[in-house]
């Protein structure tokens, strides 16, 4: 009976974890944005994205602790550079009452002059060059 009732506690646990991002995505009414080549035009990026961006430049200030910080890379997916060379910033989603799965990575020496920003919407499982 234990074993049972673990089982649906689990799942009842699962499901209410997976329940905001699915109201996410249907209040918010994203809609995906192309690909061309690994590249999008700042125009193309949520209006979240955009602003983001723009705080970038000018130094801030951002809204969560961890914006601004040295951004890894460990998925290898953007291109090899020194430790401290990418940044990231995390773009928030309406309705999300946490971080979510959005950022703007910039890399570049001076913070506020990035040479490269990539915008991702899958927690870095893959980029987008911005276009400015």
């Amino acid at each position: 009976m234990k074993s049972v009732l673990r089982k649906w506690f689990f799942v009842l646990v699962l499901g209410l974890s997976l329940f905001p991002t699915y109201i996410t995505q249907v209040l918010a009414k994203d809609t995906p944005l192309p690909i061309t080549s690994g590249v999008v035009s700042l125009t193309q990026l949520p209006p979240q994205a955009k602003q983001v961006y723009q705080l970038i430049l000018k130094g801030g200030p951002f809204e969560f602790e961890k914006d601004g910080t040295v951004f890894g890379n460990r998925e290898r997916i953007l291109p090899t550079q020194k430790r401290g060379y990418y940044r990231e910033y995390t773009v928030k989603t309406p309705y999300l009452s946490h971080r979510g799965a959005k950022r703007i990575v910039c890399g570049g020496w001076v913070v506020i002059q990035p040479e490269a920003c990539y915008y991702t919407d899958d927690h870095y499982a893959s980029f987008r060059k911005i276009q400015p």
